[in-house]
């Protein structure tokens, strides 16, 4: 079975593995270098270090109008997980094209599914593998498993469903011809639009939120208020009534902060232009008690 790969960020990385263990990979495409850090270096894509160590083919177009390549590879099937760019009609006609996409359809199309899982509290996430359409994740789908959101991360989940991603696959392109299509129900539709820095902005008004913000925005944004940015805490708890940014208590590890509703502890912080310290020594150097306010 030749396959032609379409994919970019770690969980990519497992799936295409998982391809090129069991099938032979015509070509892959991702996203062109990227600068990254503050040097801004040119950075390839987890997918294209992965390809360029096993001797496979890449391509990392801008634009997918007008690309003549795939069509004369002759693919059985395109794949495509986190690729970052929509597929064409004429792409689109010249395979099969199975998108492994990380929420349960229809629920979550769009750019962000797992992080919109843990913002908005739900139990449950997983992987379906759908066919492709001109729409926006709206084909028809074929296969899909589930896990618990538990406590994760972001990052945690992305590990997680990059795993059952590379399992479902293979059952996917091994039983194409056996398996019914499912059409999507519009009508139950959400979308998961494009993370913006910004959304890491944190109030203290309620602790849930920080914690469902601070384990979806791993390892970008972060989340951040005016003061500094919250590289580590724990949620205390979700209930209790406080003043907003008064220091509770300080322990051992950290210091927990009151929120309108709830309680968090802070553990690692870091002021902008500066480097990553303990909560605590951050509250002895501004000489802060139990009872004075950390973000005054």
């Amino acid at each position: 079975m030749n396959i032609v790969f379409m994919g970019s960020p770690e969980y990519a990385v497992k799936i295409l593995d998982s391809l090129n263990k069991n099938f032979n990979i015509l070509s892959v495409y991702t996203q062109p270098d990227k600068p990254v850090g503050r040097k801004k270096v040119l950075t390839p894509t987890p997918v294209k270090e992965y390809a360029l160590k096993n001797n496979l083919k890449v391509y990392t177009p801008t634009s997918l109008k007008n690309d003549d390549v795939i069509k004369t590879l002759k693919p059985d099937f395109i794949v495509v997980a986190a690729y970052g760019l929509l597929l064409p009609k004429e792409i689109l006609d010249i395979a099969p094209c199975i998108n492994l996409h990380a929420s349960l359809l229809p629920k979550y199309r769009g750019a962000s599914p797992i992080q919109s899982a843990i913002l908005n509290g739900d139990r449950y996430t997983g992987v379906t593998s759908m066919l492709m359409d001109e729409g926006l994740d709206t084909g028809d789908i074929l296969v899909w498993d589930y896990v618990e959101v538990g406590n994760n991360t972001s990052i945690d989940l992305f590990d997680e469903l990059g795993n059952i991603a590379a399992n479902q696959i293979i059952y996917t392109l091994k039983n194409f011809d056996k398996i019914k299509p499912l059409k999507q129900n519009d009508i139950e539709a959400t979308y998961s639009p494009k993370i913006k820095k910004q959304d890491g902005l944190i109030s203290f008004d309620n602790a849930l939120t920080i914690d469902r913000k601070y384990r979806a925005f791993q390892p970008w944004p972060g989340i951040f208020c005016d003061k500094f940015k919250i590289n580590k805490m724990e949620l205390i708890d979700i209930d209790s009534k406080n003043n907003i940014g008064e220091i509770l208590e300080i322990c051992k590890d950290g210091v927990i902060i009151g929120c309108k509703q709830g309680r968090i502890k802070l553990i690692k912080i870091q002021v902008p232009g500066k480097k990553e310290i303990d909560a605590i020594s951050y509250i002895n150097g501004k000489r802060l008690k139990v009872g004075d306010n950390i973000l005054d």
